[in-house]
């Protein structure tokens, strides 16, 4: 796998927009080639050059590159969106929108990331060693379909509306977490291994959700089911399990209910 290295050297003045952040972009470019890519600030186009130095070549496909972020990237947007393989790696902190609608590939933040990360993701991985935004894995606005896959990793915290319209995927979280857990959805698993506050699966026909801190406020649309005994994410445990959105319609499988499921760390 070869490697592409790219510093910051001039904060911008504006959020700047970087699709061209991704190992697919990047694919058989020279650092020259890579230097003259458009970003965006407002209504502008200006080149990579202009605020970050580039050193290595990339592979012949995105699948052979590595991209590689150095510097806070706190106003830099769309580093790892729309991506397919390949690997990219922030030593820093990112803006909105990281690994949005992504379907392969890895990305790791050694940092914090902001609002709207991994839109609609369908595949890959990415790990985030600080905390997210709101917005985790959620659906596009105004669409109905959220992450349909692949894996998120947040070692820290987490914002609002985590998972919303979720249908697939998986989303471990090592901190705390806001409120709207997984609304509307359809589908997919969260783990919250610290808090959480409120509105955990409201409206959600499927999906599982795992606490193993706290939660302030249940939905009342949640029922008391059993207990059981699992291990999630390589810890053994017994767990409070409820039944939801008890409001919402249900799809049946062998005249059986199914429902979104809240598991409560005992």
């Amino acid at each position: 796998m070869e490697t592409v290295t790219i510093t910051i050297t001039k904060q911008p003045e504006l959020f700047l927009e970087a699709e061209c952040f991704t190992p697919d972009a990047l694919a058989g470019k020279t650092a020259e080639e890579i230097a003259e890519l458009p970003v965006h600030i407002g209504r502008t186009t200006e080149k990579v050059g202009d605020y970050f130095a580039v050193e290595g070549a990339a592979g012949a496909t995105a699948a052979e590159t590595k991209l590689v972020l150095k510097g806070d990237f706190s106003r830099v947007k769309y580093i790892g969106s729309k991506m397919t393989a390949g690997e990219v790696v922030v030593n820093g902190d990112a803006d909105m929108y990281v690994g949005a609608w992504m379907t392969g590939g890895k990305i790791t933040v050694n940092g914090s990331i902001g609002h709207f990360a991994a839109t609609s993701m369908e595949g890959g991985e990415i790990h985030v060693t600080g905390n997210a935004g709101n917005y985790l894995a959620a659906s596009y606005r105004g669409d109905w379909r959220g992450m349909k896959g692949g894996r998120i990793v947040v070692d820290g915290n987490v914002g609002s509306d985590c998972g919303t319209f979720m249908v697939g995927g998986e989303i471990v979280v090592g901190g705390n977490i806001d409120v709207h857990v997984m609304t509307h959805a359809d589908g997919g698993k969260v783990v919250i291994k610290g808090n959480a506050k409120s509105r955990l699966g409201g409206q959600a026909s499927r999906g599982e959700m795992y606490v193993f801190g706290t939660v302030d406020v249940m939905m009342p649309g949640y029922k008391f089911a059993r207990e059981e005994e699992l291990e999630v994410e390589g810890q053994k445990a017994v767990f409070a399990v409820y039944n939801g959105d008890l409001g919402e319609r249900h799809p049946t499988r062998k005249g059986e209910t199914i429902y979104a499921k809240l598991y409560l760390k005992k």
